[in-house]
């Protein structure tokens, strides 16, 4: 089971997007999908019944879409950075992805690579399309650029997540060079590390982007005991006023969700009753509270 998985926030077209994505890559499939009860619409404002997340899994890695409104907007803050096996390849999801996308930077040969571009798709979210070694497997990394007032801490906060998260260790980092300006030189130009076993990559830029992270897209972390819960909350949180209902935001600006094993079959229950109960209790919790929520499903 995938320990960390990225959480895209739209605006009422989650299943619209979860086709398109599992129709243009590889070894794409539909999960389950939850829905929102009655508990809560003074909060989220969508009627009941309204599809509120839905699983998906392309080329092996898993993502959940949510249904949350016009609230927040994708940024190229998080990209997602697809390792293909071969430059026809990068070129044929390039041709898929771009309909009604913009080009952020252009398909061609870099110094980097011989074939990469990045593209912002037709609902917001970045790509980094890039061939780097033929016939390797095609995978999907997410990529964390540290820009405006995050500018510089790459490297701090690959060393950060690498420390909270089982299973983790630091990779390569490549570093900028003194004719890089406005980059400062040892600042790192492309970084990776693993986190309970899966990759991700990360990079300061100094450009003037005038975008940041932000809840449109998080990190869901899904958490076997109120122990674990405890314990990623305590270390990943930093502005209070951004948790509520299991989400939080570390000092980076980040967001993450911290929720137990088994809060989605509750949210889907059959019992519509046990759903609502369930629903109420996680809108008034910050943090959650595993003892709690399963009392309110259970209606104790």
């Amino acid at each position: 089971m995938q320990k960390i998985t990225p959480t895209l926030w739209f605006d009422k077209n989650a299943e619209e997007a979860a086709k398109f994505y599992t129709s243009i890559f590889k070894n794409g499939k539909i999960g389950s999908t939850t829905h929102y009860t009655e508990a809560g619409f003074e909060v989220h404002h969508m009627p009941a019944g309204t599809v509120l997340t839905v699983e998906f899994q392309i080329e092996g890695y898993d993502f959940l879409a949510l249904n949350g409104g016009p609230v927040f907007k994708f940024t190229p803050a998080i990209s997602f950075m697809v390792n293909c096996p071969s430059a026809g390849e990068v070129d044929e999801l390039w041709a898929k992805l771009s309909e009604g996308g913009t080009p952020l930077m252009p398909l061609d040969s870099y110094p980097f690579s011989p074939r990469y571009g990045w593209i912002q798709d037709k609902y917001g979210v970045s790509w980094q399309l890039i061939f780097m070694q033929a016939g390797a497997p095609r995978t999907i990394v997410p990529s964390l650029m540290f820009t405006g007032p995050q500018v510089g801490k790459a490297e701090e906060a690959i060393n950060f997540y690498a420390s909270i998260f089982p299973d983790s260790s630091v990779g390569m980092i490549t570093r900028y060079g003194a004719e890089s300006a406005p980059d400062k030189e040892g600042m790192v130009m492309y970084g990776e590390m693993t986190l309970a076993g899966q990759k991700f990559a990360a990079m300061d830029s100094a450009y003037d982007h005038k975008f940041n992270f932000n809840e449109a897209i998080s990190f869901l972390v899904t958490c076997k005991d109120q122990a674990e819960i405890d314990f990623f909350w305590e270390k990943l949180s930093a502005v209070p006023a951004s948790e509520q209902c299991g989400w939080l935001k570390d000092k980076y600006g980040v967001s993450w969700q911290i929720v137990p094993v088994g809060m989605d079959e509750m949210l889907n229950s059959p019992d519509k009753a046990k759903a609502d109960r369930a629903m109420q209790a996680i809108m008034q919790m910050k943090k959650i509270d595993m003892a709690g929520l399963q009392a309110a499903f259970d209606g104790e």
